[in-house]
């Protein structure tokens, strides 16, 4: 076995180290989970033709689902250092095929929020970008940035992958098939993750990838739940905090909490079809994967305030542009608008987790949801006050304008984080994120 390895204790053959098919498989059970997040849209008229369920009572469900998984993703993080990453992930996968099986049978109203909501929302949110962030930190010293970029582009892809065949699955054939292939994807994910995925690389005698020093399993610490307050209540004492939730929170606001939910109606009131206005919308999923990935190798090689920072002010000039773009047809200019700020879209993701990681330690995973919490509620508040805006002015033209002004902000926050932090215990450099945080 030592003749396959070379001085620093890693495989000769890169490919061949433990994180890359940890990284794969971690990859593929965020697909899945992002696939569920495209079903409260595409089940609300079985729903209601079936039931004759209000759309309130069905959205319900779905503002539970999304209040849990941003809550969830913290407290996932401390379970995934308590009892392992890879019986949380399992324990997420059973509970969102369970989820998904139960709502075939379901019958009234509060049994599709206990099974969507709760259920789906606990699963899902254990399987966010804050899994990713800790397999990351954990297996890799190198590429961090990149393996960060793909993996958080993992529930974008998921709703690209499934949502056209879940759309024709229910239009021809009805929701409970719908929801019997999402199940199957989940239970077909877990016996990968229950073989491939292990919590530590220390735990195959191995380094994580690009490490010149063996880094011991960390000891499991107990109570899951204190130890998540006791981040956050560390965190919020330093400004970097503040600043970092802040400028998240805007980022939700002004990407998934408006476009996903106030775009096709903004398009149609200029006259475009609502099916036309989706399509655009998939195609920004499209590029949202590109640019992620594109982000992620830019923050392993540059300076993550400063990649945040331009992130923001473009997508703002973008959103300002909206009101002189938009018209009834797809021309050039809006093709231009698709196309990058779907490469904007996620691309602060990957430099607001280097920052987490250069700041916090330890912690950054945990911290990091608590930071993704904030986006959970800039993206809620945007989806109520851009419809009520819309009622109050007839128009979507001043939910632009505000949105592209919050960014700029959110641009000036990310260049005034602090250039630098104290050493924190048990944090080596090389862990540290290279050129996370770095002078002006």
């Amino acid at each position: 076995m030592d003749r396959m390895r070379d001085t620093s204790g890693n495989p000769r053959n890169p490919s061949a180290h433990r994180a890359w098919w940890v990284a794969t498989v971690t990859g593929a059970a965020i697909v899945v989970a992002g696939a569920f997040s495209t079903m409260p849209g595409i089940l609300q008229e079985p729903l209601h033709d079936e039931f004759a369920w209000s759309r309130g009572s069905i959205g319900l469900a779905a503002s539970v689902n999304m209040v849990l998984y941003g809550l969830t993703a913290p407290y996932a993080a401390a379970l995934m250092d308590r009892f392992g990453v890879r019986r949380v992930v399992v324990a997420a996968l059973a509970a969102v095929a369970a989820g998904a099986l139960l709502t075939t049978a379901m019958k009234a109203a509060w049994q599709f929020t206990l099974c969507w909501g709760f259920l789906v929302g606990l699963g899902t949110g254990s399987l966010s970008m804050t899994l990713g962030t800790t397999v990351t930190n954990r297996w890799f010293a190198r590429h961090r940035g990149l393996v960060t970029g793909v993996l958080s582009s993992g529930s974008v892809l998921g709703q690209m992958v499934f949502l056209p065949a879940l759309s024709w699955t229910i239009d021809h054939h009805g929701r409970r098939p719908a929801l019997v292939t999402l199940a199957l994807a989940a239970l077909a994910v877990t016996p990968l993750v229950y073989l491939v995925v292990r919590d530590h690389p220390a735990d195959l005698g191995q380094r994580p990838y690009g490490s010149g020093r063996s880094v011991q399993r960390p000891t499991p610490a107990p109570g899951a739940a204190r130890r998540t307050l006791t981040a956050l209540r560390s965190a919020s004492r330093s400004i970097p905090f503040w600043l970092l939730a802040a400028a998240f929170a805007i980022c939700g606001a002004s990407t998934n909490g408006i476009m996903w939910t106030h775009f096709a109606p903004a398009a149609h009131d200029h006259g475009m079809p609502v099916t036309t206005a989706s399509t655009l919308l998939a195609f920004i999923g499209v590029f949202n994967v590109m640019g992620t990935v594109v982000s992620g190798w830019l923050t392993d090689r540059s300076d993550a305030r400063r990649l945040l920072a331009t992130c923001f002010f473009l997508r703002g000039l973008l959103l300002v542009s909206l009101p002189l773009i938009m018209t009834a047809t797809v021309d050039p200019p809006m093709m231009a608008f698709v196309v990058l700020f779907g490469l904007l879209d996620l691309a602060t993701v990957p430099p607001v987790i280097a920052l987490c990681r250069a700041f916090y330690g330890d912690d950054s995973a945990i911290v990091f949801g608590w930071v993704n919490a904030a986006h959970q509620v800039g993206a809620a508040s945007a989806s109520f006050l851009g419809g009520a805006a819309r009622d109050a002015f007839g128009s979507y033209d001043p939910v632009w304008l505000s949105l592209g002004a919050a960014c700029a902000a959110a641009a000036l926050l990310s260049l005034v984080i602090r250039a630098s932090t104290p050493e924190r215990p048990g944090l080596p450099q090389e862990q540290a994120g290279a050129g996370a945080v770095t002078d002006p």
